[in-house]
């Protein structure tokens, strides 16, 4: 280990968690005063009184300032910051009701192609390049869309993100790739930061300004770090199995709302988190759990990555029954619970 590297991770992350907890109220007010709030709706929003958005811009603004400090931008820097920034951008304007679901697609294909021009893409080199390419594409809009899924709970998005920093950033330091980590790590101490004012009861939002680019900046991330060093060819799927809870809530919906006849991009109270507390959980329980499973699914991703492929494959088969386990006892749960509420007679 390189402990001068080491030292200036640890400034990092304190200067982002300290810049984060300053500044997350200066734009809480701020949201607040110009109307820039969620407000209850009494099915999706379920809140007692308007909560303020914008939390994104907290959080990258402290992820910025600490970057800048701390390291010299080269061109994957640049690239990731500008790409974030766009995305910045479409959150702020969807936060404020001005977007459609197909303009947000296309905004997001924009930033994409920022990471393109950065040389920015997926390098799985015994594949084609038009298809590291299309698993780029695919990769990245897919996690930019999922943290925004899973954040309809009290600090369930920006919790379930900073387990996966910590993670990523122990791959990048195994890996000697400072870069990665000073950026995973800034990342890390602003979600924290921001967790302060985030978990329940929330005082401000993450918004579509602050979930899309979580995903985004991760999605970025996960695709600049080797995970095939130590093991097998298996070690690619390291990031998902790490980012497993946003692609599980994404392939749950999906399947939900498809059985439903209705669209996957529409809205609709079946988020595993919200089926939870229907259940009867609290969302601090809820959150909580989701916390505990993301730690697991990390630890697990660290063996995808550093145990020979036999393993590899075992421990990816089993989170895949664990997920379509709990998918089903999801769906069997509500059904049951509907039955129950149903008039009878």
């Amino acid at each position: 280990m390189d402990w001068p590297e080491l030292i200036k991770l640890g400034f990092s992350f304190l200067l982002a968690f300290v810049l984060s907890l300053y500044l997350t109220p200066i734009v809480r007010r701020a949201a607040i005063r110009f109307g820039i709030v969620d407000r209850p709706d009494g099915e999706l929003k379920v809140q007692q009184e308007p909560v303020a958005y914008l939390g994104g811009i907290p959080i990258f603004l402290a992820l910025l300032l600490t970057s800048s400090l701390a390291y010299a931008f080269n061109q994957t820097a640049l690239g990731i910051l500008l790409g974030t920034t766009i995305v910045i951008v479409l959150g702020i304007v969807d936060d404020l009701g001005a977007l459609s679901p197909a303009v947000k697609l296309l905004g997001q294909a924009v930033a994409v192609w920022v990471l393109f021009k950065a040389g920015i893409s997926v390098q799985i080199i015994w594949l084609p390049e038009p298809f590291n390419w299309a698993v780029t594409v695919v990769w990245v809009l897919a996690l930019t869309n999922a943290f925004n899924l899973i954040d309809v709970v009290d600090g369930l998005a920006t919790g379930v993100a900073f387990i996966a920093c910590a993670f990523l950033a122990a791959i990048s330091l195994l890996n000697g790739n400072y870069l990665i980590a000073a950026f995973t790590v800034a990342l890390a101490g602003s979600l924290l930061g921001f967790l302060r004012y985030n978990f329940r009861p929330a005082g401000i939002y993450l918004g579509d300004t602050g979930s899309m680019a979580i995903g985004f900046i991760l999605a970025a991330l996960t695709i600049n770090e080797q995970y095939t060093v130590v093991n097998s060819r298996i070690g690619v799927l390291a990031p998902a199995i790490i980012m497993g809870i946003p692609i599980f809530e994404t392939a749950f919906l999906s399947i939900v709302r498809i059985a439903k006849r209705i669209s996957p991009l529409r809205g609709s109270p079946d988020h595993f988190a919200l089926r939870l507390v229907r259940l009867g959980w609290s969302v601090e329980r809820t959150v909580l759990t989701a916390y505990a499973a993301g730690t697991l699914l990390g630890f697990l991703g660290l063996v995808v990555v550093y145990t020979p492929g036999a393993v590899a494959a075992n421990v990816i088969a089993l989170a895949v029954l664990a997920a379509v386990a709990f998918g089903v006892f999801l769906i069997r749960q509500e059904r049951r619970r509907a039955r129950k509420e149903a008039p009878r007679g």
